[in-house]
C-alpha cells in the first residue's frame, strides 16, 4: 500500500508522540539491557565490593546484567569524571564515598567535576566510621588514645600515622587529633587503606587511621589493637571499641559513607526507579551482611536527603580545611 505525504507525516509525529511512552515502559519493565557500577578504586577495597554485593540486587529490576566496573586513579576522581561524561541512560551508576565530593573541592584548586552540575543523586548506600590503630611497634602497655599521644611525645620517630591517602577524611583525622593534642603527627600516606595496614604489621608506621572494617581484618592475631572510634557513638562492628570523646578528646565526630549517582539531568523517573532498586537492595539481608563484613553499614535515602547531606558535608569540611592550610595541587 502507497501512504501519501499527509498519511506519511501524520504517521511520523504519532510516532514521535508516542516515544516517550514508550521509553518510560521500557524503565517501568526494567529493560535496560545493562548497567555498570562504576567506583574509582582497586579490586577487594570497600568500593569494589559496595558494588559486588548491590550489582546482582540490580538485576532483573533495573536491568538485564549488572557489572562492577573499577576506574582506579586520582584518588577517586577518575571514576567520577567518567560517570559525568556519561549519557544520563542508567547505564553508568557512581558509587563513591563522600570525600571525592565534599572535601576535594576545597583542597584542589581545579577539579574536573562539581557535583552539583555534574551529578544527579540518587540514594546513600552505606555509612562507616574511622578508627585508630596501633600496630607491632607500639608497645603492649599503650591501651588508649592518651597513652599513644604521650608516647608519641617521647620521640618524633614515634609520632606517625598512615591513611588510605593525602586528603581523605582519614587524613585530617589525624591532623585533627595531633593539632588538638599540640603533638605534630608525620602524615603518611597511601593508596589504599591495606598497603597502610601492611605497613603497620610491618612496624614501619606507628599507627593507621583508616575504616574500622579494615582495622579490625587484622585485629584476631593480637598484633593490631583499635584504640579509638572518630564517631558520635561507638561502631556496632566494634562495640568494645571507645570513642575519642568517651577518652576526652572532642571534635572527633567524622563518619563518611557511599553514595549512589547517576550523571546530571537524568530523567526523574530513572532516578526514582533505581532509588527504589537500591533500597530495596540494601535491606537484602545478604547485602547488609555482606557488606557488614567490611564495616558498612547499610543505609539508604531518597534523592533530596543525599543532595542535602552532601551540602552539610561541604558546608563542613571548608573550614575544616582552611584552618588546617592543606591543598592537594600545591
Amino acid at each position: 500500500m502507497q501512504l501519501c505525504r499527509r498519511d506519511f507525516v501524520a504517521s511520523t509525529f504519532a510516532a514521535l508522540a508516542t516515544a516517550p511512552l514508550l521509553t518510560g515502559r521500557a524503565l517501568a519493565s526494567g529493560s535496560l539491557e545493562s548497567t555498570s557500577l562504576v567506583n574509582g578504586f582497586s579490586a577487594g577495597g570497600t568500593a569494589d565490593l559496595m558494588c559486588r554485593w548491590v550489582a546482582p540486587k540490580l538485576v532483573p529490576g533495573f536491568a538485564t546484567t549488572a557489572i562492577t566496573d573499577n576506574r582506579p586513579g586520582a584518588a577517586g576522581q577518575i571514576a567520577v569524571s567518567y560517570v559525568k561524561g556519561r549519557p544520563a541512560d542508567g547505564k553508568s551508576i557512581l558509587v563513591t564515598p563522600t570525600s571525592m565530593l565534599t572535601i576535594y573541592p576545597h583542597i584542589y584548586s581545579k577539579l574536573a567535576y562539581d557535583w552539583r552540575q555534574d551529578l544527579t543523586p540518587v540514594s546513600l548506600g552505606s555509612v562507616f566510621q574511622y578508627g585508630l590503630a596501633v600496630g607491632p611497634g607500639v608497645p603492649p602497655e599503650i591501651k588508649t588514645v592518651g597513652d599513644f599521644l604521650a608516647w608519641t611525645r617521647k620521640s618524633d620517630n614515634n609520632a606517625n600515622y598512615g591513611s588510605p591517602g593525602a586528603g581523605t577524611t582519614a587524613h585530617f583525622i589525624g591532623t585533627l587529633l595531633g593539632e588538638g593534642a599540640g603533638v605534630k603527627l608525620q602524615h603518611v600516606a597511601y593508596r589504599g587503606g591495606q598497603l597502610a595496614m601492611l605497613d603497620l604489621l610491618g612496624g614501619n608506621v606507628s599507627s593507621v587511621i583508616a575504616p574500622v572494617g579494615t582495622l579490625l581484618q587484622h585485629v584476631s592475631d593480637r598484633k593490631v589493637r583499635v584504640l579509638a572510634v572518630a564517631a558520635a557513638q561507638r561502631s556496632s562492628f566494634a562495640p568494645g571499641v571507645p570513642t575519642f570523646a568517651e577518652q576526652g578528646i572532642a571534635g572527633m565526630e567524622h563518619e563518611e559513607w557511599f553514595g549512589f549517582f547517576l550523571p546530571a539531568k537524568a530523567p526523574q523517573e530513572l532516578v526514582q526507579r533505581l532509588n527504589g532498586e537500591l533500597r530495596s537492595a540494601l535491606k537484602s539481608p545478604d547485602v547488609v551482611r555482606g557488606i557488614g563484613e567490611q564495616g558498612l553499614k547499610a543505609t539508604s535515602s531518597s534523592p533530596d536527603e543525599l543532595a542535602s547531606i552532601l551540602n552539610t558535608d561541604m558546608n563542613k569540611w571548608g573550614p575544616i580545611v582552611r584552618k588546617i592550610g592543606f591543598r592537594a595541587d600545591s
